[in-house]
């Protein structure tokens, strides 16, 4: 299934946060198919924190949304995520944006996560490698939801990337 994924990292070296998600995913047998360049970010709800590196990719996993969300969780925790204050420092988040056209609703997780249309942090660099993907519930262009988060933080390309990863 295609699944499009935000990593996020704001404690430490951030860039080799998110290389080393990338590269915990792989092992994983997720296929990344596209990554978008990495941004830095300015802190949204819990502002008291360093600024954040994110990233969106759209990767493809023989795995339910249970299951990957399961995988997700086990590398946040294998790198060391800690809880700390909701929305607050993180040396990992990796975030389910999306799961195709499914819609997901349970206990445990909803997708498309529902805050991403909300959130520059993720819209932009979504839209970087998705403009055209519609949205399972608000039927709108990646694209266009960008233009519209209502998210006035700060969003700046750290570096770009090579977009195409791997044919699948």
């Amino acid at each position: 299934m295609r699944y499009y994924l935000s990593l996020g990292s704001n404690l430490g070296q951030r860039a080799r946060h998110l290389a080393q998600a990338r590269s915990l995913l792989q092992k994983a047998g997720v296929i990344i198919v596209r990554q978008s360049s990495i941004y830095e970010t300015e802190p949204v709800d819990y502002l008291d924190q360093p600024w954040f590196y994110n990233q969106v990719l759209e990767v493809e996993a023989a795995r339910s949304p249970m299951a990957l969300l399961h995988l997700v969780k086990e590398i946040e925790l294998r790198m060391k995520r800690r809880p700390s204050v909701d929305k607050g420092p993180r040396v990992i988040d990796i975030d389910i944006l999306l799961a195709g056209k499914n819609v997901v609703q349970t206990n445990r997780l909803v997708v498309p996560h529902p805050r991403m249309s909300f959130r520059n942090f993720v819209m932009v660099p979504l839209a970087e490698i998705a403009p055209d993907f519609i949205h399972p519930l608000f039927h709108l262009p990646v694209s266009v939801l960008a233009r519209m988060t209502g998210d006035s933080s700060a969003v700046r390309k750290v570096g770009e990337v090579h977009h195409q990863v791997q044919a699948v």
